[in-house]
């Protein structure tokens, strides 16, 4: 099979007037879009713009306007043709994406939805752990009804975690350094490490879960190795790894490629590194898993390539804990090496999520600084592109649909706390709070995707602060929207204002277990409504005995009449849980791997809520035609008075 397209199509923003696309190649290439009863249509200027990684890998990001619009909510085949520069023979996608295509197609297709009536959505993906990939339940969801328009969702929200720069398998390391190899990716240079550049780190025998020991051991650096990477090691509720964690730029984008297409893996040696006694064992069971992975990524490719995606990041895209606390700012950002590796993930963030997103966002400086290293990727320009994304603050963003969907950036715009920098910063500062009401302002209804849950589970949450209050934030993720004062006040605030919307939903992951929330303000008449709907983890999924623990001393601690409810920040609120249908008595909490879908009706309340999983789909909230205003299907009959 032809390997020069590496990874992609992903379909990524899409509209009547505008279609974005994101591949990956091994050869600099000329593309053309052909869509049904129209001449081919040429990506070319600003509309086509080719980054070269490596020697032989080529990122393409491809951008049309149309001056004739398409048509919504009709089936549209498109071919993505390709030729080599100075050449004029135009490869189909009948001759390189056939496996993109569904049963009984011979190109993949796109729909444009007149109204955002329904998505798909959620959150950590992991490749090496035990859960099924829920990306390949979604792709088997899709193909039932690729055919029917109406019956697809507008898009795909991914709302953080698409890949895992800080937990990575020895499998998983030794297959990026083979493809970096193959692909010839750049080199680096690395200030302030014990290895002067990535060779020497790659041959260095820490190189394969050791790499924690590679950061400095002075003194004065004991805070960085703490809070950076040792903070990942989560004894209460998760077990996270820093041994292998992403460095250089190369190794974050071999990454992205590795989980999103088959194609890379194909092109690799059947080699593994030595290792001994128990890491040799534990490489085999990571290779195991991993090759459960592999096999799920043609399904893969086909969903990205037949559903626009959208995407933001949240920690792991970067690092675990990422901004979680200003002093964690002020020892990661100020050595030169934790500098490089935050601004890695970020620079491999911007290139494979950011752009697709909003590309107008990203057309001034930051794209320049990007352009500027392709072309000559020298640790200067790579430093300059570092210091360009870290003080870039426009990584949100929303799309003017019918309900508008909001996405927020939850890791770069902290409040950080001004009386204990050991304290959780808020999740967002006071100016990207006040930008957020004015994008409300005079809507009927919005879809808010905030990565971590605005609401979560309280005792979760209080266990957050209890350790917060004795200055261990980092052991716990101690990361919530209740965590900061400022923050929780002005978000609350915002869901009162008499000029923001009547239905709010909120769409979040993170969490790594699934649940929905019906939620009223008291004493308002009903409005505003929000719903607050957690999908997660796409493969990943929360310890199953601690979860049911948790699930349960939830319930009895905040009952419904329970006096601990009024020491809560959300005591104003009116809390109805929706218990997974078929789910045991009482329970809330769906811990089961997955992708969310949610389905609006005309004044943008949900009348479907479902967790599309490899054992079937799970309803929260049963199909419904519509939903009066104020009427909830199957609310748990104990309202959380929070």
């Amino acid at each position: 099979m032809d390997s020069t397209i590496l990874a992609g199509p992903l379909l990524r923003r899409a509209n009547s007037e505008r279609l974005v696309f994101w591949l990956a190649s091994r050869e600099a290439l000329n593309f053309r879009l052909c869509l049904p009863g129209r001449d081919p249509l040429p990506f070319s200027g600003d509309g086509h713009r080719q980054l070269r990684v490596g020697e032989s890998c080529f990122i393409q990001l491809l951008d049309l306007r149309l001056d004739d619009p398409l048509p919504t909510d009709t089936h549209l085949p498109y071919d993505l043709q390709w030729c080599r520069v100075n050449e004029q023979h135009w490869q189909g996608m009948a001759d390189w994406g056939g496996e993109l295509c569904y049963q009984g197609e011979s190109l993949p297709a796109l729909v444009i939805r007149e109204r955002l009536d329904s998505l798909l959505h959620g959150s950590c993906r992991k490749p090496h752990h035990a859960a099924p990939d829920g990306l390949v339940a979604a792709d088997d969801w899709l193909a039932e009804r690729h055919r029917q328009p109406r019956q697809r969702p507008a898009l795909l929200m991914m709302s953080g975690d698409q890949i895992y720069a800080d937990d990575v398998a020895g499998p998983m390391l030794t297959a990026i350094h083979q493809l970096i190899d193959v692909l010839g990716l750049y080199d680096e240079q690395l200030e302030g490490a014990l290895v002067a550049d990535s060779a020497e780190l790659f041959a260095s025998p820490l190189n394969y879960y050791r790499r924690n020991e590679l950061l400095p051991d002075t003194r004065a650096n004991v805070p960085l190795q703490k809070r950076f990477f040792e903070g990942a090691r989560k004894p209460i509720f998760t077990t996270s790894s820093a041994a292998n964690h992403l460095i250089t730029l190369a190794e974050v984008l071999a990454m992205y490629l590795l989980v999103w297409s088959p194609v890379p893996w194909r092109l690799l040696p059947d080699d593994r590194p030595r290792l001994d006694g128990k890491l040799a064992e534990r490489y085999q069971h990571e290779r195991d898993r991993l090759a459960a992975f592999v096999d799920g990524l043609p399904a893969v490719r086909r969903l990205l390539a037949n559903l626009p995606s959208l995407m933001i990041f949240d920690d792991h895209d970067v690092t675990d804990d990422w901004n979680l606390t200003a002093a964690w700012e002020e020892s990661a950002y100020g050595h030169p090496f934790s500098r490089r590796i935050i601004g890695n993930a970020l620079a491999g963030y911007l290139i494979c999520q950011g752009w697709g997103n909003d590309p107008d966002a990203f057309a001034g400086e930051p794209l320049e600084r990007l352009q500027a290293w392709s072309q000559d990727p020298t640790g200067a320009h790579q430093d300059r592109l570092i210091d360009s994304l870290l003080a870039f603050d426009g990584w949100q963003y929303q799309l003017d649909t019918k309900p508008r969907l909001l996405v927020l950036d939850t890791r770069t715009r902290r409040w950080r706390s001004e009386s204990n920098f050991s304290r959780p910063s808020g999740l967002m500062d006071w100016e990207a709070l006040t930008e957020l009401q004015g994008e409300m302002l005079h809507q009927e209804s919005v879809v808010v995707v905030s990565p971590t849950p605005v609401f979560g589970v309280k005792l979760i949450e209080v266990i957050q602060k209890i350790f917060t209050w004795l200055g261990k934030p980092l052991l716990v993720d101690a990361e919530n929207w209740m965590a900061h004062k400022g923050t929780a006040n002005v978000i609350l605030n915002i869901f009162r204002h008499a000029r923001t919307p009547a239905n709010y939903v909120i769409l979040s992951g993170d969490v790594h277990y699934s649940f929905m929330y019906d939620i009223r303000l008291r004493h308002r008449g009903g409005e505003p409504h929000i719903w607050q709907i957690t999908s997660s983890g796409i493969k990943n999924e929360f310890p199953r005995r601690l979860l049911d623990v948790l699930d349960r001393l939830n319930r009895w601690l905040y009952a419904p009449r329970s006096p601990l409810n009024w020491f809560t920040r959300r005591r104003r609120l009116r809390i109805t849980p929706h218990s997974p249908v078929a789910a045991s008595k009482g329970e809330r909490l769906l811990n089961r791997a997955g992708i969310g879908h949610v389905r609006f009706n005309e004044q943008g309340e949900p009348v479907c809520v479902q967790q599309i999983t490899h054992e079937g789909v799970v309803d929260f909230l049963e199909p419904v035609d519509s939903l009066k205003p104020g009427l909830s299907a199957r609310p748990d009959r104990e309202a959380d008075q929070s």
